[in-house]
């Protein structure tokens, strides 16, 4: 089954804001803006705007549309296949861009959500879904100089 999700890009100079998972099978680490399944009846930017309150309990706002990948890839040694629409937003408190993480709500996140620099993925954590980093303008990998 293809999964439909929309996240979102929040950006606070050259860092962007991600959540961590691990894949147990493989034994890797890899970060993912926030956002999650668009849910029936509902368009991607309502449900970024609906994850975003669920998982960090602020609004998301000024919403654009960046991009839609594909993404087909393995977690947890099961094949899956993911439609993702990717936006660039804000977060309405501009606190949040004074932390260097927040706390994240929605059960499934083991740890806070974390502002980190496009350059700083690849090697232990690499940034999902496949393609993002490109389209943010990075070749996937990429560090600066």
């Amino acid at each position: 089954m293809i999964r439909v999700i929309a996240v979102c890009v929040f950006r606070n100079g050259d860092r962007i804001l991600v959540a961590e998972g691990v894949d147990d099978v493989k034994r890797e680490r890899f970060a993912r803006p926030l956002g999650g399944a668009v849910e029936q009846g509902e368009t991607a930017s309502q449900a970024v705007v609906r994850e975003i309150r669920e998982e960090l309990r602020q609004n998301a706002i000024d919403l654009r549309l960046l991009g839609v990948l594909e993404n087909i890839f393995e977690y947890q040694g099961k094949p899956a296949h993911e439609v993702v629409f990717v936006y660039d937003g804000r977060l309405e408190d501009a606190s949040c861009y004074d932390v260097p993480e927040l706390p994240m709500y929605e059960a499934g996140w083991s740890s806070p959500a974390s502002w980190r620099a496009l350059d700083a993925f690849g090697g232990d954590c690499r940034l999902v879904p496949e393609g993002l980093s490109e389209l943010l303008g990075r070749p996937a990998g990429a560090k600066s100089e």
